[in-house]
């Protein structure tokens, strides 16, 4: 988990130049997590914690031309690694913090966070700021294009109980944060939590 927003912004702008190109091979990923959203034709969405903004284009086809894709970021070189790429065509590209969000409470339909969970400086309040600004009913999702396991070893460490992402410390976070875990998947191929904002 980071210490602190600087921390984070320096981590990603030393790899925003190149992190599309480190992970070629996502976008079916992306896809696959953002059909299980399960969204619709008008729905307001926002990628939290964008990056490069990979989401933005299945999340734009999921909600077609009527609808309202968002990607917010702290890193101002991965806001422009996603306008580089052209991504800002899907959203429109907000500079901010996850944990104060420049939207009105429940001003969304669904929030999409992918590698969003080991970032958040204070994960009950940040996830409690993502639950502000969905509506009732509205849906979260957690996703990684790789499982803990698989992911763990890439960076060469052991998975630790501590671990938020694990389902007996996420499901009961979420809880505490007004978000009900529906479903839970944790494979060499992805982990995706989804969740339901409870009132």
């Amino acid at each position: 988990m980071s210490d602190d927003r600087t921390h984070v912004q320096e981590f990603f702008t030393a790899r925003a130049a190149d992190w599309d190109s480190r992970f070629p091979d996502d976008g079916p990923a992306y896809a696959a997590a953002v059909a299980d959203l399960g969204l619709r034709e008008g729905d307001r969405v926002l990628d939290a914690g964008c990056g490069t903004g990979r989401a933005l284009p299945p999340l734009r086809a999921a909600v077609g031309p009527s609808g309202v894709v968002l990607g917010a970021d702290i890193t101002p070189a991965m806001l422009e690694a996603a306008v580089a790429a052209g991504r800002d065509r899907d959203g429109q590209l907000l500079l901010a913090d996850v944990a104060a969000l420049p939207l009105r409470s429940q001003a969304l339909d669904a929030v999409f966070g992918a590698g969003l969970v080991s970032h958040l400086s204070e994960p009950e309040e940040n996830l409690r700021e993502l639950w502000r600004v969905v509506r009732p009913g509205g849906t979260l999702a957690l996703f990684h294009p790789i499982g803990r396991a698989a992911l763990a070893a890439r960076q060469g460490r052991q998975i630790t109980p501590a671990d938020l992402r694990a389902e007996p410390n996420l499901r009961p976070l979420l809880a505490r944060s007004g978000w009900r875990m529906t479903s839970y998947v944790d494979e060499d191929a992805r982990f995706l939590a989804l969740a339901v904002r409870t009132d």
